[in-house]
């Protein structure tokens, strides 16, 4: 599994369907690709929301970006993360 952060920018029309009810399916999107939702976050700036997910790989966050566009209409832009101290290994 690999950890991924994805940074969502609202429309105008998805702020105005904001629920509990589409963050659970949302997450059911992340379940149902065979990852899990790590925390989510709603941010000031330039990006609206992030997500960190751990999912199986770059096929499945390409799925899970177009998944939740349709469902939410956020445009999501995801990025792969590694812990520091992998970070350090792989540069040590």
């Amino acid at each position: 599994m690999t950890t991924y952060f994805m940074f969502g920018k609202y429309s105008s029309e998805s702020i105005k369907s904001i629920s509990a009810e589409r963050t659970n399916k949302a997450n059911e999107i992340i379940s149902k690709l065979g990852g899990e939702v790590v925390a989510r976050y709603a941010l000031l700036g330039e990006k609206d929301l992030v997500f960190i997910v751990n999912l199986p790989g770059e096929e499945e966050v390409f799925k899970a970006s177009a998944h939740l566009n349709k469902l939410t209409g956020i445009a999501f832009s995801s990025t792969p993360a590694i812990t520091v101290e992998q970070f350090d290994k792989i540069l040590s």
